[in-house]
């Protein structure tokens, strides 16, 4: 390795750490002067990419990320990354088929059968693999009906806290034990491939709530909360309140009750929807419970980070067309929570009912 190379390098890791610790103007600068110095490497226009997608600069970030592609055609992280800015801006006929490199080769499941590429199903059977976490999970059942109408039988393997759950969908559900039987099917299919191969638009196609459940007596009207997500999720700390904030809103809210399994009682998504299906509406962060409620039809208030936000949710508008009862709250600038749930606690319930 030159001088020159070994300086580029060390310019590098300058940018990669200034980007990691939020200084995006000087990150980006070096980038910029690293891509004069040397514009055959990908991961300059890569990490430029995300660096412009998270400050809004979308046209500049898919330039940067095709660039990248075009350098680096295998780098699945860079397409996937490239297919979720495209989602959020809604161009899905776009951004599907980048979506598909999520997948690693190696995690896919071991079956014999074929997977599924969009081909007729008539009289064919079908299996629908898990992936990602329960709100995703929750997120991609919506795809289970119209799958229905093409095939002759559908299978799901889920999590098994939303076996209960999703047995309202009227197909064969096999959760996902680690020792779990599964029967031959003629074709296999990821959930999160489902709304590409069907080729869906959520402007286009109407929204109808695809889950319910009975209101149990612990949802008695008022507003139900969710404060916090799952720790272990990478951007937790970003989505998640901190404890003297949650307290804060769920004493400030009329009528609120924590949906905290903790707190409820459930012991699965089954008894969480009981409890969601007698409440006015629900106030949450961008975990599990806003697709549960989302999905049920429920007013659902979801407040987001405005760090790595989720694709569902759009890049800067109150309402998306994946659930047409949300209404969602974003944060001004990374940690700034204040603001956010001042509209919120001042806003009139009635916005969306």
């Amino acid at each position: 390795m030159n001088r020159q190379s070994t300086d580029l390098v060390t310019v590098y890791e300058r940018a990669m750490a200034l980007q990691a610790q939020g200084d995006f103007a000087a990150a980006e600068k070096l980038y910029r002067a690293i891509s004069q110095a040397a514009p055959r490497f990908a991961g300059t226009h890569q990490n430029l990419a995300v660096l412009l997608r998270r400050a809004g600069r979308y046209d500049e970030a898919e330039a940067a990320y095709r660039r990248a592609i075009e350098l680096d055609p295998d780098h699945r992280p860079t397409r996937t990354d490239l297919g979720l800015m495209l989602l959020t801006l809604g161009r899905y006929a776009e951004g599907w088929p980048l979506y598909e490199s999520r997948l690693d080769p190696a995690a896919r499941p071991a079956l014999s059968y074929p997977s599924w590429q969009g081909e007729d199903l008539t009289g064919r059977s079908i299996i629908v693999w898990y992936e990602q976490g329960l709100g995703d999970q929750i997120f991609f059942a919506r795809f289970i009906a119209p799958l229905k109408a093409r095939a002759a039988q559908v299978s799901l393997v889920c999590a098994p806290e939303l076996a209960r759950l999703f047995s309202q969908l009227d197909v064969t559900i096999i959760p996902a034990t680690g020792q779990a039987r599964i029967p031959r099917h003629d074709y296999w299919v990821m959930a999160g491939s489902l709304p590409g191969r069907l080729g869906f638009d959520p402007t286009v196609e109407p929204f109808q709530p695809f889950l319910s459940a009975p209101a149990s007596p612990a949802g008695t009207g008022g507003t139900g909360v969710v404060w916090r997500g799952n720790p272990n999720y990478a951007y937790d700390a970003q989505r998640s309140l901190d404890e003297p904030t949650g307290q804060s809103l769920l004493e400030t809210l009329p009528g609120a009750i924590s949906l905290a399994p903790e707190d409820t009682g459930a012991q699965d998504f089954a008894d969480t929807a009981a409890i969601v299906a007698g409440l006015d509406r629900v106030v949450c962060v961008d975990t599990a419970v806003a697709h549960l409620a989302a999905s049920m039809g429920k007013p659902t208030w979801i407040l987001l980070s405005s760090i790595s936000t989720d694709w569902r949710w759009g890049s800067d508008a109150e309402t998306t067309p994946w659930y047409p009862t949300a209404r969602l709250f974003r944060q001004a600038a990374p940690g700034e929570w204040a603001g956010t749930l001042g509209t919120v606690t001042t806003s009139q319930f009635t916005a969306i009912e």
